[in-house]
């Protein structure tokens, strides 16, 4: 709810600027006339019925201006996604970034894939994993991707104790080996 309302106020906020910055361009290009400029800050100075209303949206801009910057400093101090858990000893905070690096540690025992990269994303389920690579092209890829799936699978869930939902592999490439020459000497 708190980040509807946070884009309704950006919405209303924009459209405020917006309109202020394009009164300010065609005053400062001289396309509003002198006259009519001064004659309408004219009534803001002396018609409280310009006066007033100029005061409610000056004070709402203020608001939403001050709610911004504490959106701003609130998000500045936060920490890194992690993945809590509650023990009887207390609470356990582990990163996303630590479940990542584990789980290329875990691919990069799986013989025959390279250039390992993951993503973890957190569900109701569990973990989602998934590890791109490129493999060599002297094995099997199905046996090599089901063989790095449980591999990590068991890894993350012995290592972190969080249950993996799904180990996703994706085979980016094959490395293309450079051929072998045997040098004859006579």
């Amino acid at each position: 709810m708190g980040k509807i309302v946070d884009r309704l106020l950006l919405l209303f906020y924009s459209l405020i600027i917006f309109v202020a910055s394009i009164l300010v361009l065609f005053t400062a290009s001289s396309w509003i006339p002198l006259d009519q400029a001064s004659t309408t800050l004219s009534h803001f100075y002396y018609e409280k019925s310009y006066a007033y209303p100029g005061i409610i949206v000056s004070l709402i801009m203020g608001l939403i201006s001050v709610r911004f910057l504490i959106v701003t400093l609130r998000r500045g101090r936060s920490q890194a996604p992690s993945i809590d858990q509650r023990t009887d000893f207390g609470d356990i905070r582990i990163s996303i970034e630590t479940v990542e690096n584990l789980s290329l540690k875990a691919a990069g025992r799986t013989k025959g894939a390279k250039d390992l990269r993951a993503r973890v994303r957190v569900n109701q389920a569990g973990l989602e994993i998934t590890i791109r690579t490129i493999v060599d092209g002297e094995s099997s890829i199905p046996e090599l991707t089901e063989d790095m799936q449980g591999t990590v699978k068991s890894y993350i869930e012995d290592i972190t104790g969080i249950p993996v939902a799904s180990v996703t592999v994706f085979v980016a490439n094959i490395v293309q080996s450079a051929p072998t020459f045997k040098s004859r000497v006579e």
